[in-house]
């Protein structure tokens, strides 16, 4: 896509509060001042963002029901714990322009009347606080963020700290395990009488794209994307691909493109076999490769958009073997306050990995499929069902590749696919690097 279609991700990082408003930045706020806060939420809704951390939840709607919410104190918090396998927007967006994300807070916090904001982060992501830190202290000085108390949270390395109700415990001081009610049921900070503070959580793309929606208007915004999922995102394209990259792209744009036109395709002749998006999706298939990126359109062909993050893998690649990492992962993400949740994807990753080595019982496929109907059994978090829907994923599209592991026939391939958890971006290789999850 042209820089013209192009306004989250700038060509040079943004180094100063100097540098981001001679760009345009603080028209947000200034437009929003001009406004009022009833019609900067209608202006979120008209514009029909959603959320950019996988659920895609309508942005307006959350807002605007927050801010009829009683209660004198409410909160936002951002959700910038990212940690889905094969994502890097999120910590992206937080080194180019950390201005954008705490405007987009100041934003959200005048538009529900909330005094207090958090952004929680993995504490391991050192670069990124500091860059935040920065851009609060400029911004503060500035008289951006008045009447809004931020607070930077450095968490765990958990998988669960991106979830939000998990996040909400974090800055609470507790430890990262789900709640059983969400956020807009249960805030923060209960009271004596057990009331807790009504609570905005969006990730920081979602947050990120709200300066630019109050300053330049519903329609500008609804100009980029699709009529079900206006405006651009941030991807990541990872994998067997010849590039890695993060680009920012408009809804609507092929996944081929991705693959082919960002990526460069696949080296040394091999071509795609699937292509996985997080944990918590169906994984795509060649043929599939068209499929417009898009809420709806990735639904349609049975998986989902998530965070963006996409891995490339090639046919050289054994799928239960991949499977079983997967599920391995998702089995010590899991927190264990769910069983069914727990034990499920310990078995599935058991089942898969002696498929790959040949040593399973021929009723391996079977219980792989019983345990990913079950998985989800009482669960406070969507992980068991992003492991149902790996697994089912895996067993519907590649029959003849798992019966036969499931008959004791080992695979031929003696490659070992890990699972893509981004350590950080490598500028001297122009790849990523990536963290061991063994």
């Amino acid at each position: 896509m042209s820089a013209a279609r192009r306004f989250l991700v700038p060509d040079q990082p943004v180094g100063s509060l100097s540098d981001y408003r001679a760009a345009g930045g603080g028209a947000g706020l200034d437009q929003a001042h001009r406004l009022g806060p009833s019609a900067v939420v209608d202006e979120v809704r008209a514009a029909g963002l959603r959320g950019r951390g996988g659920g895609g939840f309508p942005t307006g709607v959350k807002w605007a029901g927050i801010s009829r919410a009683d209660g004198e104190e409410k909160y936002v918090v951002c959700n910038a714990a990212e940690g889905e396998p094969g994502t890097f927007k999120d910590r992206w967006l937080m080194r180019t322009n950390p201005y954008q994300l705490l405007e987009g807070i100041a934003l959200a916090c005048f538009a529900a009347g909330a005094g207090g904001a958090f952004i929680g982060v993995k504490a391991r992501f050192t670069v990124e606080i500091a860059a935040l830190e920065r851009a609060a202290a400029e911004m503060g000085e500035a008289g951006m963020l008045a009447g809004v108390s931020l607070t930077i949270v450095p968490g765990p390395d958990d998988y669960l700290f991106g979830e939000e109700k998990a996040l909400l415990e974090v800055i609470e001081g507790h430890d990262p395990l789900p709640r059983i009610h969400p956020p807009y049921i249960q805030g923060l900070f209960e009271d004596a009488d057990g009331e807790a503070r009504p609570v905005i959580v969006n990730n920081v793309e979602t947050l990120s794209n709200i300066p630019h929606i109050v300053a330049n208007g519903a329609s500008w915004f609804r100009s980029f994307g699709t009529d079900s999922t206006p405006g651009t995102m941030v991807f990541t394209v990872g994998g067997d691909v010849v590039r890695e990259a993060v680009v920012e792209l408009e809804m609507g744009t092929p996944l081929s493109h991705l693959v082919y036109g960002v990526g460069g395709g696949l080296a040394g002749g091999h071509h795609p076999l699937l292509v996985t998006n997080g944990v918590s999706n169906r994984a795509v298939l060649a043929s599939q490769l068209d499929t417009p990126l898009d809420f709806d359109s990735m639904r349609a062909i049975g998986s989902g958009l998530g965070s963006g993050g996409f891995t490339v893998y090639d046919e050289t690649v054994c799928v239960a073997q991949l499977g079983a990492e997967l599920s391995a992962f998702l089995n010590r993400g899991s927190c264990g306050q769910c069983p069914p949740c727990k034990l499920g994807t310990g078995e599935i990753a058991l089942r898969l990995r002696q498929m790959a080595e040949g040593s399973a019982q021929q009723s391996a496929l079977e219980e792989v499929a019983a345990w990913s109907m079950r998985v989800t059994d009482a669960n406070r978090c969507g992980l068991g069902a992003g492991q149902r829907a790996v697994a089912t994923g895996l067993l519907v599209d590649f029959p003849d590749h798992l019966v036969a592991h499931s008959l004791g026939q080992p695979c031929e391939s003696d490659r070992v696919a890990h699972v893509p958890v981004i350590d950080d971006w490598d500028q001297e290789a122009g790849r990523f690097r990536y963290r061991s999850t063994a």
